[in-house]
């Protein structure tokens, strides 16, 4: 594999693979970059705080207000989540209408009642999986 940098002002900043197929390095180099290029503003205590969204496990809406939950944290957003849902990377499923989660920050799925799959993520929250999405998330994860 080439690497190649190409350094001036006169075109924007972009980053080019081309490969013979579509392996895991690739999509892990561009989930790298579509989430280091993505900055996503969260407020904590009155200060604003640039989000990384690898570094995300899931987007939430509780209350009528959308959040990133971290490892750590709850960042409120100003952005609605169809907006945020916009700007992610593959990374990213919905798994219900107030939520989006990163699959890469899922720690397991529990199957409840009536085949409902439950989602745990690494820092300890848990969501659901609707019906409606249910298809699309096995689907996505190869189940």
């Amino acid at each position: 594999m080439k690497c190649e940098i190409i350094i001036g002002t006169e075109h924007e900043e972009s980053v080019i693979i081309y490969a013979r197929e579509r392996t895991k390095l690739v999509e892990e180099i561009e989930s790298f970059v579509l989430g280091y290029s993505t900055e996503i503003i969260g407020y904590k205590d009155k200060s604003a705080v640039v989000i990384n969204p690898a570094e995300v496990c899931c987007f939430t809406v509780e209350d009528g207000k959308t959040y990133a939950l971290t490892d750590d944290d709850k960042l409120l957003l100003k952005s609605r989540l169809y907006q945020v849902e916009k700007i992610l990377s593959d990374n990213f499923i919905k798994i219900n209408q107030s939520c989006i989660a990163n699959i890469k920050k899922i720690s397991r799925f529990d199957v409840i009642a009536y085949g409902s799959l439950a989602v745990i993520f690494k820092n300890g929250h848990r969501d659901y999986v609707s019906r409606r999405q249910i298809k699309s998330v096995k689907e996505r994860l190869g189940v």
